[in-house]
């Protein structure tokens, strides 16, 4: 099949295994469609700062701000992004074109040693790049009585991070199950958290396109590519975390998904990561047909987390 109008497309991308996977598969299903693609590999500032946290050096923008020079620049035509990556507004001249079918949204387990947090030995390490993630699984070891267990910063990409864990610095650490899959490494999943247990991250498992905003003949390029189901869930996902005022600082969970009766549900989650509060958690539900729509369900939902107790903007941590 291809494309009444055939067009050179250079995307913009990191360099780590897991990015360049998805952009070659980007690529391929481009020249599918009949367009010559070339690939832009570069290295952003979020891959370069190891040592520090992201919510004290800038946040998720750091993995993508490069290649939006790129894109402004004409170095590059499109930029393919792990969604969950994205921060919730993007710069003026530049859009979200495409949000692509969504792979598995949940947490993985990885351990070599323990099947579950309650398998876990005294006084274990579980590791984890996400305050999310800290929030939500201290939740979990509270419930097991497990104050031992201490949660540790885990920064890199896919591969340094399992490379971390084979050396034993940490008992078990938590990843996107999306990118295991993606990279044939299902096999390193010793259990994946359903979404009551360890509710994802806004857009997480979803591969989003940014383009220039004037570039149009790319929107409609890309078209084809795009799934409306997966851009309505992370549309209603990505509007709770706009509307809390959305960073990588701030540990809140927001997942949606489509009921059996053609509902849209979307659970929202807030945590404090000094533990402090209690985790405050809002649902909400509507027929969904458009992404406006879906972004009205994430305004309500935010605004019921809001009146639970959720309080932006956090305290830096």
């Amino acid at each position: 099949m291809s494309t009444s109008t055939s067009l050179a497309i250079t995307i913009a991308t990191r360099e780590s295994r897991l990015a360049l996977w998805q952009a070659e598969h980007v690529k391929a299903l481009l020249e599918g469609l009949g367009h010559r693609v070339t690939l832009l590999g570069m290295t952003t500032l979020g891959d370069q700062i190891l040592d520090r946290s992201l919510s004290k050096v800038g946040g998720k923008g750091l993995f993508v701000k490069e290649l939006e020079v790129a894109l402004a620049e004409g170095r590059a035509d499109i930029a393919v992004h792990s969604l969950k990556d994205v921060p919730m507004q993007l710069p003026d001249g530049f859009a979200l074109a495409c949000v692509m079918e969504r792979e598995d949204p949940r947490d993985a387990w990885v351990s070599p040693g323990c099947a579950s947090l309650a398998e876990l030995p005294a006084n274990a390490v579980v590791g984890t790049s996400s305050l999310r993630r800290l929030v939500l699984l201290r939740e979990s070891l509270d419930r097991l009585g497990r104050t031992d267990v201490r949660i540790e910063p885990l920064r890199g990409n896919l591969d340094t991070r399992l490379r971390k864990l084979d050396e034993g610095q940490y008992h078990a650490i938590v990843l996107a199950a999306a990118g295991l899959k993606r990279l044939g490494l299902g096999q390193r999943i010793r259990h994946i958290f359903e979404p009551a247990d360890s509710l994802p991250a806004a857009g997480q498992g979803a591969l989003g396109i940014e383009v220039r905003s004037d570039r149009q003949d790319l929107v409609d390029a890309l078209a084809p590519l795009a799934h409306t189901a997966s851009w309505q869930r992370v549309a209603a996902e990505r509007t709770v975390s706009r509307a809390m005022g959305g960073s990588c600082s701030m540990p809140l969970a927001a997942y949606a998904d489509w009921q059996a009766d053609g509902m849209l549900k979307l659970d929202a989650a807030w945590g404090d990561p000094q533990g402090r509060h209690a985790v405050v958690r809002a649902s909400g539900q509507a027929r969904v047909h458009t992404l406006a729509e879906a972004e009205a369900l994430g305004q309500r939902v935010a605004a019921d987390l809001r009146a639970a107790g959720a309080t932006p903007p956090l305290v830096e941590v």
